[in-house]
């Protein structure tokens, strides 16, 4: 582009070429020339990749898109085929009595069309890109903008056929929102990105330090990525990621899964010795602990005696089976468990808080920083619900480096570099053309595409797979039968990353705005609409998610629908779950069984093919909550249902070895630990998808 923040795109769609020095001029130039002065054509023209030429053949000018590589002699007009939403001309109308490309009468451009094939005459040969010398272009011509991000644009075409996206931006949504002022956020810059990244890293470091320090243990595996989505759920803050203003201080997720792991970690054991070992390991941390700790002389006495005669009898007991040693240990976490939970319950706090208060300190400078480096009255008109607005206009972004790798695109801002596959890069382009109204020559593109890839590349985490499940998508036969039975057209809980609809709710609305975020979900208040939920498997964030949904159903008596899809968690089970199966609005509910349906990898932009997908090692409970209005629209009746539980179906046996998340707090063995070997050599089939609710209309007091 002619703007220096982007880079430079290289690439047959990214320079004009002219004519060899040693063309004649009897023959059609190998390439337009762009030594000339700027074709006067619209903006919109050039833009879509026309360039005014001249035929030295023919003595006159024709027009040449170097998107397509096609030649009119006629002015082209827009509209007939835009090969930016429709690179194959599939949406295109065809003209009558010509090329189906063209309208209007325009007519393709010849190598001659009066002069015949004589005996004289011979066909030229037209050399291959590689063979062109670049010294042949001229130093003084001077491109149009290049909106074109990937190297070749036969390369995109290709791809779109050959492989089938994961997305569909041409679904028009019918979620209805009333009209409301434009965001006060900050809007993204980089240099505030690589701090709140730096600053992020270094609070993970003094989490994992005070772990280690005062307990003894390694974080609780996802603890703190769960903690930044709990605290979102009450921070009043201004920092769009660390929390600022929260109340209670003292975090209930981090402080529940730090509890869980006194005085050690309990896993899911599958032999026997290991059994021995676990029980052998607690009885000793746990005397250990409460001879280090300021305990009461009764905690004292009943830690001891039962870590002791434990020890005891595993040096007495040598046939014990697997069972019994479990058993043992569950009785010794009951005795003990609450004598060593009050010894640690201040240290613990003591963590959570020290956290909670590093992380108010680094968004207060990170404010301060942002404020120096760069409200209207509510509205009741109902309009089609629309992105994120920034009250506060972006300034000059610093140069942003862009290159490929194979089929990877990567960016690069003061040492610091991102990556995405080319698919994902493409799509962020398309949203971010249907979306972002500040910047129609791309010239802040690449700078936003950076902060919005580092600020997922933190949320998530440095570990292997770390937060990718929290990320997880449905496949795409489900969104489609979503769409066709159930009109969703809008996601509650995505990100540009992952998002299948082009309208959706996230979790940062200050960068994701511009990639078409409505906004975090929680602060989204449609008046209708047919959406799909399917929450980060945070308790309290879905907690809070059902409360919003409540009080919408209720609030509104246009159609609306919310088709929730939650893991089963029964032991024990999650609140979230249990309040809405208890709702007066549930019109049904299906429950998939676990591994007999997949989910798509949080990190499907960057991942492996083979890892794309993975098999749910829990059920997956699906709801439906509609007002009266939305039953009648979309009820789930059993043709819709049979559809949508055989989109569900896993198309091919995956090998990825991921597995999908769960909470941190069942022990001794967590809901996200590796499945049974039993259960990992079990055949596909389609899902036995069992059925819950009468499908009647609902009184608009109660359920049926």
């Amino acid at each position: 582009m002619s703007n220096d923040s982007q880079g430079l795109v290289k690439g047959e769609a990214a320079m004009l070429i002219s004519p060899s020095a040693s063309a004649s001029s009897q023959g059609p130039p190998l390439s337009p020339s762009t030594a000339t002065k700027t074709p006067e054509l619209p903006d919109e023209l050039v833009q879509a990749g026309w360039s005014k030429c001249w035929s030295r053949r023919e003595n006159r000018p024709y027009y040449f898109n170097r998107f397509t590589n096609q030649s009119l002699w006629e002015v082209p007009v827009l509209g007939q085929h835009d090969v930016i939403s429709d690179p194959l001309g599939l949406n295109a109308a065809p003209a009558e009595g010509g090329d189906s490309n063209l309208g209007n009468g325009q007519r393709k451009r010849r190598s001659s069309e009066e002069q015949g094939v004589g005996p004289n005459s011979f066909k030229r040969t037209k050399p291959r890109p590689s063979t062109i010398q670049t010294s042949s272009v001229s130093a003084e011509a001077t491109p149009p903008p290049v909106t074109c991000w990937w190297p070749s644009r036969r390369f995109n075409q290709m791809f779109v056929v050959l492989f089938r996206i994961y997305w569909d931006l041409d679904i028009q949504t019918n979620a209805v929102i009333r009209e409301h002022a434009p965001a006060a956020h900050l809007p993204p810059h980089p240099e505030i990105e690589l701090q709140r990244a730096q600053l992020v890293t270094k609070l993970r470091q003094h989490y994992h330090e005070l772990c280690h320090q005062r307990e003894g243990i390694d974080p609780p595996r996802e603890s703190f990525n769960r903690w930044l989505l709990e605290r979102k759920v009450i921070d009043k803050g201004q920092d769009p990621l660390l929390p600022s203003d929260c109340e209670p201080v003292i975090s209930p997720s981090m402080f529940r899964e730090v509890m869980n792991d006194i005085p050690i970690r309990l896993s899911r054991i599958k032999y026997k010795e290991e059994a021995r070992k676990l029980l052998f390991k607690y009885a000793e941390a746990a005397k250990k602990m409460i001879d280090s700790r300021n305990a009461s002389p009764e905690s004292r006495k009943v830690v001891k005696w039962n870590a002791e005669d434990t020890m005891s009898w595993l040096r007495r007991d040598h046939s014990a089976s697997k069972e019994d040693y479990m058993d043992r240990l569950e009785h010794l976490r009951q005795q003990c468990g609450p004598h060593v939970a009050a010894v640690a319950k201040d240290s613990v706090e003591g963590i959570c808080s020290k956290i909670y208060q590093l992380s108010a300190e680094y968004s207060r400078r990170l404010r301060q920083t942002h404020l120096k480096a760069c409200a209207s009255p509510p509205q009741s008109r109902l309009v089609y619900c629309y992105p994120v607005r920034l009250s506060v206009p972006s300034p000059p972004l610093p140069r942003v480096e862009l290159h490929f790798e194979n089929d990877v695109a990567c960016l690069r801002f003061r040492g610091e570099m991102v990556k995405v596959n080319r698919g994902h890069f493409s799509k962020l382009e398309l949203l971010y053309r249907y979306s972002c109204i500040d910047d129609p020559r791309f010239e802040k593109f690449l700078s936003r595409v950076w902060c919005l890839l580092k600020r997922y590349q933190v949320m998530f985490g440095s570990g292997a797979n770390e937060g990718t499940g929290l990320q997880g998508a449905l496949p795409v036969s489900v969104f489609e039968a979503l769409n066709r039975q159930f009109g969703v057209s809008f996601e509650c809980f995505a990100s540009p990353l992952n998002c299948y609809y082009k309208q959706f709710c996230s979790a940062f609305p200050d960068i994701d705005g511009f990639f078409g975020s409505r906004g975090p979900f929680l602060s989204f208040c449609p008046v209708s609409g047919s959406f799909e939920a399917n929450p980060p498997f945070c308790e309290e964030l879905m907690d809070a998610m059902v409360t919003h949904f409540e009080d919408l159903l209720d609030q509104s008596s246009e159609p609306l629908s919310f088709i929730v899809f939650v893991p089963e968690w029964r032991d024990p089970v999650t609140p979230a779950l249990t309040r809405m199966e208890a709702s007066r609005f549930l019109r049904h509910q299906l429950s998939v069984p676990a591994y007999e349906h997949e989910y798509r990898s949080g990190s499907q932009h960057i991942c492996k093919r083979d890892e794309m997908y993975y098999r749910a090692v829990h059920g997956t409970a699906v709801l439906f909550l509609q007002n009266d209005a939305g039953f009648v629209k979309w009820a789930p009746t059993p043709e819709r249902l049979a559809e949508l539980t055989a989109a569900y179906r896993p198309s091919l046996p995956r090998t990825s070895s991921l597995s999908s998340p769960g909470p941190a707090h069942i022990v001794p063995g967590d809901r996200d630990s590796a499945p049974k070997a039993s259960d990992r050599t079990q055949t596909p089939v389609a899902p036995s998808v069992h059925t819950h609710n009468a499908l009647l209309p609902l009184p608009a007091g109660g359920r049926a």
